[in-house]
Formats: structure tokens, C-alpha cells, sequence
């Protein structure tokens, strides 16, 4: 019969398990992987084999008592680290969401939405076909393997065991009004563009009020909206690589990896 001692399980425990909880918490909160199209038992597996991969470069773990109160401490330690990790991740995808959002409310396509599969919400299309094409971007960038590469790199930087600052907290909280200055710099030219037919349809109902505005604007604010957006996808990839390089600084930042 196989006899563990309690040293035994604690040098198991350390080594394997609380950076098995880093892993996991950020494959359970970071878009892509994250999300409900990926079932449960995938992500778990997935992030047992990369806590294998990483588990030869990691720096020695310390040896804990696997029932006691400061082990919990540290499990929760690593956990806070992964989510904080996968919440930035979410920042940026978020960004072109609701930058898609408000474009589809200023054209009138705010009641045109859809359910989204990833998140089980309902979305205006706009922001489904940005969050889809800024996917598509940060897959075929390797965007996602920088993000396991910051990862490996967060157990040198913040080690098992070394408690996070207040600073980290506060980071991660000041980054919240990020996403709504990346999403106003993503549709200022389309809100502009739209504002100028709204105004311009206000200046003709003035000049003509006999002509009936609603039937005539609804269709032409919608028809131009679609070629301001459609004129908008020429600008989309140099955007992109702004704001993803910007969110990727932060998360190097975040995980004090430089």
C-alpha cells in the first residue's frame, strides 16, 4: 500500500498545485479560452498540461502543510494573480466591443442584436463582428502566446508565496477607465462622420418641414453608417496593433515582467 508523509504532500502540493491555480484561474477568465464555447473539462485539461510544460523552468516552490490555513492563503494568492491577469485580457477585447456598441446605436442598429455564444449576452451586431474580427487578430498574431509567455515569466517576477502590493490592486482598477477611452478612440471618426448626417438631416427637416424625416432618415443614417463602417475597416489593423500592444504592456506591467 502507498504511504505518503505529510512532507511528501506538502513538496507535491507546492510544487504542482498552486501553480496549477495561476494557470487555471487564467484560462478560466481570459477571453478565447476562457469563454463558454470552451467546455469546463477542456480548460482544465489544458491548463494541467501547460502547469506541466512550465513546471521544469519554475523556481523552487515552497513546501507547505496541504491542509493549513496559510495554504489556502496561497491558493487564493495564486488565483487573485490569474484573474487579475485574464480581467486585463478582457479590457481590451471589451474595448471593440462597446466601441462596436456605440457605433450601432448612433446608425439606429441598437435594437439588431444577437446572442452572444461566448458570454451568453445579447450584443448589438456591430460589437459581435468586432469582438469576431479582434479574435481573429489576436490568433493569428500569437497574441495568446505572449500571454502564456508573460504567464511563465509571473512566477520569476512574483514568485509562490510573495504576497501582492496594494499597488497591484490599484493597478488593476485604474485600467477600468482605459476601456472607455480605447472604445471612444476606436468610433470617434464614425460618431463624427454621424453626427454630420444627423445634422444635416435636421437642417433639411427646417428647410422642408412637409418632408417626412423618420421614413427617409432611419434608411439613409442606417446605409451610411454601414459605408462609414465599411470605409472604417481600412484603419482597423493599425488600431489593432495600438491598443493590443498598449494591453499587452499592461500585462507585462501587471505581472512586473519586463
Amino acid at each position: 500500500m502507498l504511504e505518503l508523509s505529510a512532507s511528501q504532500i506538502g513538496t507535491w502540493v507546492g510544487s504542482f498545485l498552486l501553480p496549477l491555480f495561476r494557470v487555471a484561474a487564467l484560462l478560466m477568465t481570459m477571453p478565447i479560452i476562457g469563454t463558454k464555447l470552451v467546455p469546463m473539462r477542456v480548460r482544465m485539461y489544458l491548463s494541467v498540461a501547460i502547469c506541466l510544460v512550465l513546471l521544469p523552468t519554475l523556481p523552487p516552490m515552497p513546501v507547505v502543510d496541504a491542509l493549513s490555513l496559510p495554504t489556502f492563503m496561497l491558493i487564493a494568492q495564486e488565483i487573485l494573480i490569474g484573474v487579475m491577469l485574464g480581467f486585463v485580457l478582457q479590457l481590451f477585447f471589451h474595448a471593440f466591443v462597446m466601441a462596436g456598441q456605440i457605433i450601432a446605436t448612433q446608425m439606429g442598429l441598437g435594437f439588431a442584436s444577437m446572442v452572444d455564444p461566448a458570454n451568453g449576452v445579447s450584443v448589438a451586431v456591430i460589437g459581435q463582428f468586432f469582438l469576431m474580427l479582434v479574435t481573429l487578430l489576436f490568433l493569428a498574431m500569437n497574441g495568446h502566446l505572449v500571454v502564456f509567455e508573460v504567464l511563465a515569466e509571473s512566477f520569476v517576477t512574483l514568485p509562490v508565496g510573495v504576497g501582492l502590493t496594494t499597488g497591484h490592486y490599484w493597478e488593476v482598477v485604474g485600467k477600468l477607465g482605459w476601456v472607455l477611452a480605447a472604445g471612444l478612440m476606436l468610433v470617434l471618426p464614425a460618431i463624427t462622420a454621424l453626427l454630420v448626417v444627423n445634422i444635416a438631416f435636421g437642417v433639411m427637416t427646417r428647410a422642408a418641414p412637409q418632408l417626412n424625416i423618420l421614413s427617409i432618415g432611419f434608411p439613409m443614417t442606417l446605409v451610411l453608417g454601414m459605408m462609414i463602417v465599411w470605409i472604417g475597416m481600412a484603419d482597423i489593423l493599425a488600431q489593432y496593433q495600438a491598443l493590443v500592444t498598449e494591453a499587452l504592456q499592461m500585462l507585462r506591467e501587471l505581472a512586473g515582467v519586463k
